[in-house]
């Protein structure tokens, strides 16, 4: 299988975790799982009292400029790792 073959299984996969990943591997997932599929972060960072969006926002600036590869691969580790600590 191939790494975008591995990134959409590994999407799908974390839909069926049975535990509840910590606040900061949701963001790392969200971040990881945008700047594979759709880039660097684009638009206006949202307001301060949108605190869940501003988080994911900002989770994914953080990144920018990782390559979108890499991205997926990290992704696909971070998921599996999530199956492991199960």
């Amino acid at each position: 299988m191939g790494l975008t073959e591995d990134f959409e299984a590994a999407a799908a996969r974390s839909k069926q975790l049975t535990k509840r990943p910590s606040n900061e591997e949701l963001l790392q997932m969200y971040a990881l799982f945008k700047q594979a599929s759709q880039g660097d972060v684009s638009g206006s960072r949202p307001g301060m009292m949108d605190f869940k969006g501003r988080a994911k926002y900002d989770a994914w600036a953080k990144i920018k400029g990782k390559d979108s590869e890499d991205a997926k691969q990290e992704y696909v580790n971070l998921v599996n790792g999530l199956f492991e600590k199960e």
